[in-house]
């Protein structure tokens, strides 16, 4: 009877007796197999599987309402600037360090931006400016974490305060007023079929393809992957590690100030206050979409499916008329079951790896 038994079940305990023991497990179920290989390969499934369940509750409880074009529009209008943000903060978490001074950086760059076209610098200029200045700000993230030794969490948490205070002194306590003449068509009309994407849009896109090719088919990408799955192994093989780490902290800054540069443009105005609280959405948007805290394991796709499902969670509670109150809740509530959910398949991943 035991080995008839043994045989429904998708394992079964080893020698020794312990049901926990990743050697002990021997996985059956070739569906099984299929599904932690999947997983180990595309990490960014199930926070896609999610967004589909959700857009299909959305749509059901707006009744219809929720993929109607100009509702369509409104999502894809501002999910490049939480979505650029994201791919930044993906791409250093897979590198094994992560950036609490995103938010800040989002508001830095515009307002020096605006500053110096307020002084006369041509709208090129001041936009090279900003964006220099994002990544010097990375720079010191990357070089002061490394340097010392210090958390990437501390460096970052420090730079937040430093940013955000800096933004505020730069702007003069008012926001400066953006010239008349800028080229903000280049960056907020509306183009496609039925004028369904701003041009904010394809500037997302372009960033996001070139960001997952060289993550995905690139000598760098490998050592971004293998300086976040394990240091002394990526350093011994001579990886550059060090700087490995201090260029992700620079594309970070980098597409958090032109994602800054985005929003500015769409509302009109350097606002001091922007990008509070974003830098945590964009942690939480990284880790919904299947990247490890540990680094190692992500891919850009996942930060973008993770971006897109908080935005479509606080559109669709709207258009469902629940209370507003839920979203935080619900992003909260989704971190913490992708971090467990992601854990535990990982977990039984390697069990089978280890198995087979």
């Amino acid at each position: 009877m035991l080995p008839t038994l043994a045989s429904r079940i998708p394992w079964s305990i080893g020698a020794d007796g312990d049901a926990d023991a990743p050697h002990t497990f021997k996985y059956r179920s070739p569906s099984l197999k299929r599904l932690f290989k999947t997983y180990l390969e595309k990490p960014e499934l199930a926070g896609l599987i999610l967004l589909v369940l959700l857009i299909v509750l959305f749509q059901v409880r707006s009744h219809g309402v929720f993929l109607n074009q100009d509702n369509l529009r409104g999502i894809l209008g501002i999910l490049p600037e939480a979505g650029l943000v994201a791919i930044g903060v993906t791409i250093l978490m897979i590198s094994g360090e992560f950036d609490l001074s995103v938010g800040s950086i989002f508001a830095l760059m515009p307002m020096t931006m605006a500053v110096l076209m307020v002084q006369g610098w041509p709208f090129p200029l001041a936009l090279l400016a900003g964006l220099l200045a994002s990544a010097a700000i990375g720079f010191i993230n990357g070089y002061v974490t490394i340097r010392f030794a210090i958390p990437s969490f501390i460096t970052t948490l420090g730079m937040l305060f430093m940013a955000r205070s800096l933004t505020v002194v730069v702007s003069g306590g008012f926001p400066p007023l953006l010239p008349a003449d800028l080229p903000t068509w280049l960056f907020t009309s509306f183009v496609g079929p039925g004028n369904m994407f701003r041009m904010s849009f394809l500037w997302f896109v372009a960033v996001a393809v070139l960001t997952s090719l060289m993550l995905s088919r690139t000598n760098f990408g490998n050592w971004i992957k293998a300086t976040g799955g394990f240091l002394p192994a990526a350093a011994a093989m001579g990886i550059p590690t060090t700087r490995v780490k201090i260029v992700c902290f620079m594309l970070c800054s980098v597409l958090s100030g032109f994602a800054g540069m985005l929003q500015v443009l769409r509302l009109g105005s350097p606002l001091p206050s922007i990008g509070e609280g974003m830098e945590l959405q964009a942690v939480a948007s990284a880790v919904i979409g299947g990247a490890s805290l540990a680094g190692g394991i992500g891919t850009v796709m996942g930060g973008i499916i993770g971006t897109t499902l908080i935005r479509v969670i606080d559109n669709g509670l709207v258009l469902s008329h629940v209370d507003a109150n839920w979203f935080k809740f619900a992003i909260g509530f989704l971190t913490i079951f992708a971090v467990v959910a992601n854990a535990w398949m990982r977990k039984r991943a390697k069990a089978i790896k280890m198995e087979g």
